[in-house]
């Protein structure tokens, strides 16, 4: 299905996923985790490659359930375990809020994936995937919120929720356009290129990572 791409997108793609990796070891500084996300990453590079994916008949669809929900059971842990916790205090909220630039790459591979057919229109700032903002906005964010001794707490809690809302709007989204029993919008052209490697990983890890930066950051804010 992907085999009509050309090699620049699938290159592309697979070096924002690698930047995505080492951006996010360099806001949350544990090797522990750091393998963690490797591992993950090498697990859903092999279903991918091995076309676990493309059977869609499953319920829930397998990229959500082999795919999304374990690194959200794993992002819960951390919430609610000592160790967890430690780690992310420890993370640099500065990093963490640049790291969202990575979001810029991942709309420009999504548009490109549109243009030839592979995923909805809704995945792309062409319909209803704002996302691309987030990405532009996180390095102003991350000047004027830590410019001066005193973090901008406030405006870095407002601009962490609006973009956290953008992302679950994308991932809402991109469930119900996904090729499977209960897809209900774009039936026409369905996000077909995420049961494919390497954009599989966009719902596996980049997205968990995302999110995960998001909760990390209001949760250090409001506490």
């Amino acid at each position: 299905m992907t085999e009509q791409l050309p090699v620049y997108i699938k290159v592309l793609f697979g070096l924002t996923v690698l930047i995505t990796l080492v951006w996010f070891f360099k806001a949350v500084k544990s090797k522990s985790v750091l393998i963690v996300i490797i591992i993950w990453t090498l697990i859903q590079t092999v279903l991918g490659l091995n076309g676990f994916y493309q059977d869609t008949t499953h319920l829930p669809p397998r990229i959500l359930l082999v795919g999304v929900f374990p690194p959200l059971i794993l992002i819960a842990i951390t919430f609610f375990t000592r160790k967890g916790k430690l780690i992310m205090n420890q993370m640099d909220l500065k990093i963490l809020t640049n790291f969202h630039v990575i979001r810029v790459p991942v709309e420009i591979v999504l548009a490109l994936l549109f243009s030839y057919e592979l995923v909805s229109v809704y995945m792309t700032y062409h319909g209803t995937n704002f996302d691309l903002l987030s990405g532009l906005t996180a390095p102003i964010i991350g000047f004027i919120a830590f410019k001066k001794e005193k973090v901008n707490n406030k405006l870095l809690l407002i601009w962490n929720i609006v973009c956290l809302l953008l992302l679950l709007n994308v991932v809402i989204t991109a469930a119900f356009a996904l090729p499977s029993p209960f897809q209900k919008i774009a039936l026409n052209q369905p996000n077909v290129a995420l049961l494919y490697f390497p954009f599989n990983l966009l719902p596996s890890v980049i997205v968990p990572l995302v999110l995960f930066a998001h909760l990390v950051a209001i949760k250090r804010i409001i506490k």
